[in-house]
């Protein structure tokens, strides 16, 4: 995953509203009507949080087959297993390095 991409999700769910959207999310697919009422918020709230995550990419939309007034929205799997990666190996313990600087101040001289 690209680093704008990785950014643009780590900003999307770096709001707490957004994280909680996304754990509903985890539980399988869900139009906005039942997201607002699950999370006891006003409809308009949880429209602008849904755009977000699906401009992010984390999360898809999809009109409702036999009425298009409703929207369902639910996790791209395939952008969640890249960010999942992306931060797996980002946050791998074992990739950090012991490294001391090697500018003068470090090596005793005087500027």
């Amino acid at each position: 995953m690209e680093s704008a991409a990785l950014v643009r999700v780590l900003k999307a769910l770096s709001e707490p509203t957004r994280l909680r959207i996304l754990e509903l999310l985890v539980q399988g697919s869900h139009c906005n009507c039942e997201v607002a009422e699950a999370l006891d918020l006003s409809m308009s709230l949880v429209s602008h949080h849904l755009r977000v995550l699906v401009e992010a990419g984390l999360v898809v939309s999809q009109r409702c087959p036999s009425d298009s007034r409703w929207i369902g929205y639910t996790i791209d799997l395939k952008v969640l297993r890249q960010v999942n990666r992306a931060m797996c190996h980002l946050l791998d313990d074992g990739r950090v390095q012991i490294r001391q600087p090697h500018c003068g101040s470090w090596q005793g001289e005087s500027r």
